[in-house]
């Protein structure tokens, strides 16, 4: 069940499209959006052990950051108040009982990568963008956020989302984290049309693929439409299969937060890599 979702803001243009796919996702479940901006923290420790730093400079650096702090928090504020007024969404601080999506706001101080982690641990679900123009979340943000807040990520694509996908991919390797990952998709998949298990495991033992045949199993439990499929590995390497097979079927893709030894250079380099720079699928992972 997803009813509360947390949505950094940054005040860049990039924003909006990453708002919209967070508000597409709480219509689908009647969710609740906080959208959570941090401000900057002023260190400013070096300049003060410089003798040659006068106290009337030190004043107008903190003079200046302050300003540049404020525009930018009324900046998002604008943008989340325009966004609210012309999705009509209903600003609450407490549930209002009825099943519409509503939206909330959270200005705090401090290192934007703890902040959303430290807040994403009370949500149902995250929905962070990609970097742009250095404006953005940062990739140290999404990084906090999948390892630090216990919660389901979405990472959506540039374009907004329109509506939930109706096809999911589910990245199997038949470790635990893979397994909640499925568990934490478990309202996606609900939603879905198909849902297709690929299994990644680099040698493709037999034991991965009866531990997906499981999984389809149990999933057939629920009522949900599975199948099992085994995309071969590419010459970009396992990643690009699993991109490959969600992209085909305009899927959101799947995924957990492997430890596996023989795949953590694919996972945290080639894998991350390759989401952060600009997937074109929508990812789910969790850690």
């Amino acid at each position: 069940m997803i009813k509360t979702i947390l949505v950094p803001a940054t005040g860049a243009a990039s924003d909006l499209s990453v708002f919209a796919s967070a508000l597409t996702v709480a219509r689908a479940f009647g969710a609740h959006l906080d959208f959570l901006y941090t401000g900057i923290v002023m260190t400013i420790g070096a300049m003060l052990s410089s003798e040659t730093t006068s106290a009337k400079l030190i004043a107008e650096l903190i003079e200046r950051v302050e300003t540049a702090a404020d525009q930018r928090k009324h900046q998002v504020r604008r943008l989340l108040g325009s966004f609210c007024q012309s999705e009509q969404l209903v600003v609450a601080e407490t549930p209002t009982g009825g099943s519409a999506a509503s939206a909330g706001w959270f200005n705090e101080i401090g290192t934007e990568p703890n902040r959303v982690a430290e807040y994403g641990r009370a949500a149902d679900l995250l929905v962070i963008g990609r970097s742009e123009g250095g404006e953005s979340i940062r990739s140290e943000t999404l990084q906090a956020a999948r390892l630090n807040s216990g919660r389901p990520l979405l990472i959506p694509t540039a374009t907004p989302i329109a509506t939930l996908p109706a096809t999911v991919v589910v990245g199997w390797e038949g470790k635990p984290e893979t397994a909640r990952g499925v568990t934490a998709a478990i309202p996606f998949l609900s939603k879905a049309k198909q849902i297709i298990i690929a299994t990644v495991a680099e040698d493709k033992k037999d034991t991965e693929k009866q531990g997906a045949l499981r999984l389809m199993a149990g999933l057939g439990w629920h009522g949900f439409p599975v199948s099992v499929q085994t995309p071969e590995p590419n010459t970009t390497g396992l990643a690009e299969s699993l991109f490959s097979a969600a992209r085909e079927q305009s899927a959101l893709l799947v995924m957990g937060g492997y430890g596996h030894s023989r795949l953590r250079e694919w996972i945290f380099g080639g894998f991350t890599q390759r989401v952060l720079r600009g997937a074109e699928v929508p990812v789910l992972i969790t850690h």
